[in-house]
């Protein structure tokens, strides 16, 4: 039992190690927090969330197909490869899509995939980047509206910072009781769902405490030229968008939020697209990421297969 969960935990890690970025990767870029507290900071809130809010993301990953300890662990793992490929390339990449599509990747092959589950799923996923752009749009002009009558400039920039870490701990919170679905979601059946929040919360803060500078640093400061306000306003908008989906059930790609707020907040300032090649080969991620995934779990599942017949 022990031994099939460890993919799991693999994946843990390398969606932490990919997702921190969405938290605090454009307060991090900027030069707003310092890395070491931006780990610190996201992953005890991680936690909190997936083991307080994570069970509804648990059971709709759980309910896609049905699961056997086996294909769990082989979904788990194939999901955790194209999730630290996408890391190694330094692109945020979406943990859900990646798990998701490992998880099809073998119900097509078996033939047990529950569709409609999936209808809900996929409209979660096109609303993301839309939620994001709306949230941190409003965001900007809203709150924007108010910073903007501090005179002190010093007061702006304590502001701006005890913002930066109140806003990365929300968002962190709300990554845990998201994504933890994402992790454990196809243990879901297999483990009490209380374990299963646990260790996807635990193995997703393992991640960002100990891989995730690189994408950090890819958010915020290449796609758009964001100032600090911005970059809060922008955390604030991913966070919004996906605690709603965690109250949902849904688990979402954060990458997607954070991209979507990103430019919305980015908009709202007058920004352009810093880097439009960058923007572009995020985007083409999200697309290859549950193809990637599919295409490995399907494959050692055969394999798997072949050598039992043998």
């Amino acid at each position: 039992m022990v031994l099939m969960l460890l993919p799991a935990i693999f994946f843990g890690w390398s969606l932490g190690a990919n997702d921190a970025s969405n938290i605090f990767g454009p307060a991090v870029s900027t030069g707003l927090v310092r890395f070491r507290i931006a780990a610190i900071v996201s992953a005890l809130f991680i936690l909190i969330g997936a083991v307080v809010g994570g069970s509804r993301g648990l059971e709709t990953i759980g309910s896609i197909s049905d699961q056997t300890l086996f294909t769990a662990a082989i979904s788990s793992l194939s999901a955790a490869v194209a999730m630290t490929l996408m890391t190694r390339l330094g692109l945020p990449a979406s943990a859900s899509q990646a798990m998701v599509g490992s998880i099809m990747g073998i119900g097509i092959l078996t033939g047990i995939v529950q569709w409609h589950i999936l209808v809900r799923v996929f409209a979660a996923w096109l609303g993301t980047p839309i939620g994001g752009l709306l949230f941190g749009y409003l965001g900007y002009r809203f709150l924007g509206f108010f910073f903007r009558r501090i005179r002190s400039l010093y007061v702006q920039d304590v502001s701006l910072k005890i913002a930066a870490v109140v806003i990365g701990a929300y968002g962190a919170y709300a990554l845990g009781a998201n994504h933890a679905g994402s992790v454990f979601g196809v243990f879901s059946g297999i483990i009490p769902i209380e374990q299963a929040a646990l260790f996807g919360g635990l193995s997703i803060g393992l991640g960002v405490v100990t891989y995730s500078k690189r994408v950090m640093l890819t958010v915020g400061k290449q796609i758009l030229a964001l100032d600090h306000f911005a970059s809060v306003v922008a955390v604030l908008g991913m966070s919004f968008t996906v605690w709603f989906y965690s109250l949902v059930g849904v688990p979402v790609s954060t990458s997607q939020a954070i991209v979507g707020a990103v430019i919305g907040s980015g908009i709202a300032r007058g920004s352009k697209v810093a880097n439009k090649k960058v923007l572009g080969r995020i985007v083409l991620g999200w697309f290859q990421t549950p193809l990637i995934a599919g295409l490995i779990s399907a494959s050692i599942y055969s394999l798997a297969r072949l050598i039992q017949g043998a």
